[in-house]
């Protein structure tokens, strides 16, 4: 779960730390106070768009840090998958930090690209804000939640339907491959019959460029070569050194100290005098042949030729003469080839068909059931009538997930009206409650430990919230679940309750977020309750409403 939050120098907080328990996390405060900061914030650490304009006025720079604890052992292997190593107490530290000119991901002190990232968090916390409730009008989204919810049963079909597509597409793509008629056919053989007739009289060879290029520069600068192998003969002739060993010959007699520096100039002519031998030697062997030079240049030209037409290296070239080898001889079989790859387009496309009849056979058992459940969810938030489908229509063509189409229809006036797609009937309020109640029936499937919920009460109010707040708590039975909220109903249920202030110190707006005890979410409450003036009155009602809340989590765990 989410143990913790840092932020410095974004936006309006200067700085902030949170520490989150599991269950319900309530998040509330004054309209303006910084609330979609708080949330903000944690979407900035998971990879969000950062923006050099969060930064804090004055400031060089932003931060953010979530701290996760990770004990699933599922989650921790589905990490190391990802090359994230837990340290010993199972912590995980996500960080963020934005400058004016760039922006920084690390998980655990390790710099990590966006996509890594998120594909790291996404392990570990989910949020749903009002983007996602209205995700709820494209289709694409529905099939996502019906396979969610029967993940159990489809998982391992859908994987096979996805890797049948794979070679679906490439048997599709090979047979369109034989399309040319007879005269294309000869004309496409000849060329290739030319090019492998080039390549192999050509008699390559792999490191053929790199001895050619070697022998082409000693040749151009054979006569630099000579005159400076001529002045290293006579600069080590020997001469000198063997007057020197002459010399101190005569008198080491007389001081066997000189007897060392006897030896090393012995040691000296010996080396100067091989030298010599070998640098004759290679100017006696130095010829330059100008016939030899011009076939070198020549041959040099020509692999070039070829490596710059058919590869980078010989062997790249070498590859390619097999490759038209390849592909003269399915020309040379092509009639024969055409029906094999058409056979076997065929037989995969039957199996493909085989496939996704099964997934979408399962699709539409667990769709029965779904339907049910998000309808009684529905109704126990308070959709007074309702009817509520999940219509699967078969596509034109395969696809990854198979041949179906999900939508999810509903009508409010059942019987009057006939259920109609989402988009057509559903408002902001009522697409909040779809969601929810979606997010309650997968509550035992989905693995995700945190669920961050903002902005889930939007055009609700009265006996609906108090509906929702019950399934917010249920949600929070299996996930640590953070909701900010403006209504006293969702805020009562908190497990933990937070306070979020906007204040002004030496001129400058700060905000703050801070943990309520007891008597303070009383306060809170009262505020909410109220809008304006708390009274003894509000204050009442508001314990009462914490204390019908605690009593509704109690009777709930039953």
């Amino acid at each position: 779960m989410l143990l913790g939050l840092h932020v410095k120098n974004l936006a309006l907080i200067e700085k902030a730390e949170v520490e989150f328990a599991g269950g319900l996390n309530i998040l509330t405060g004054e309209t303006g106070a910084g609330k979609s900061i708080i949330i903000g914030s944690i979407g900035l650490a998971l990879g969000g768009k950062a923006s050099k304009d969060m930064i804090r006025r004055g400031e060089e720079s932003a931060y953010v840090e979530l701290v996760f604890s990770v004990e699933d052992e599922k989650k921790k292997q589905a990490l190391k998958s990802l090359d994230i190593v837990l340290d010993e107490e199972n912590t995980l530290i996500v960080s963020r930090k934005i400058t004016q000119a760039r922006s920084v991901n690390r998980i655990n002190d390790e710099t990590v690209t966006a996509s890594r990232l998120r594909a790291v968090t996404g392990l570990l916390l989910d949020i749903h804000g009002q983007h996602e409730h209205q995700s709820l009008l494209h289709r694409q989204k529905h099939l996502e939640i019906l396979d969610e919810y029967s993940r159990s049963e489809t998982e391992n079909l859908k994987k096979q339907t996805a890797d049948g597509y794979r070679r679906y597409l490439e048997l599709k793509e090979k047979l369109a491959g034989f399309s040319l008629d007879e005269e294309g056919r000869k004309r496409e053989a000849d060329f290739l019959r030319f090019e492998i007739e080039e390549i192999e009289q050509a008699g390559i060879r792999p490191g053929e460029e790199e001895e050619l290029s070697a022998r082409y520069r000693k040749f151009s600068h054979g006569q630099k070569i000579i005159q400076c192998m001529q002045e290293a003969y006579e600069a080590v002739d020997g001469e000198s050194i063997g007057r020197a060993v002459r010399n101190v010959e005569s008198v080491v007699a007389y001081d066997e100290n000189l007897r060392e520096i006897l030896e090393g100039l012995s040691d000296a002519e010996s080396i100067l005098s091989d030298l010599n031998r070998s640098i004759s030697d290679y100017m006696n062997e130095m010829e330059f042949n100008e016939e030899e030079f011009k076939e070198t240049e020549e041959r040099l030209d020509f692999v070039r030729g070829l490596m710059a037409k058919y590869g980078k290296t010989e062997e790249a070239v070498l590859l390619k003469l097999e490759e038209k080898k390849k592909r003269l001889s399915e020309l040379e079989h092509y009639d024969e080839l055409a029906a094999e790859a058409k056979l076997a387009f065929e037989r995969q496309e039957a199996f493909m068909e085989e496939l996704c009849e099964k997934l979408s056979k399962k699709r539409k058992k667990a769709a029965k059931v779904l339907e049910e459940r998000i309808t009684a969810e529905l109704l126990d938030l308070n959709f007074l009538h309702v009817d509520f489908k999940i219509e699967l229509r078969r596509l034109g063509h395969f696809s990854a997930q198979g041949f179906d189409e999900a939508e999810f229809l509903i009508s409010t006036n059942p019987g009057s009206i006939p259920p109609r797609p989402l988009f057509e009937v559903a408002s902001g309020g009522e697409l909040s409650r779809i969601m929810l109640a979606i997010k309650t029936v997968l509550a035992d499937t989905d693995d995700i430990p945190t669920l961050i919920f903002d902005e889930i009460d939007t055009g609700i109010s009265g006996r609906t919230a108090q509906k929702v707040s019950e399934r917010l708590s249920y949600i929070a039975k299996r996930h640590q679940v953070l909701c900010i909220t403006h209504l006293p109903q969702i805020a009562a249920m908190a497990d933990t309750h937070f306070e979020i202030k906007k204040d002004v110190e030496d001129g400058k707006t700060i905000t703050r977020i801070c943990r309520l005890k007891e008597e303070e979410e009383i306060e809170e409450l009262s505020r909410i309750l109220s809008g304006a003036e708390v009274t003894d009155k509000v204050k009442e009602s508001a314990r009462e409403m914490k204390r019908l809340a605690n009593e509704w989590k109690e009777t709930a765990k039953k």
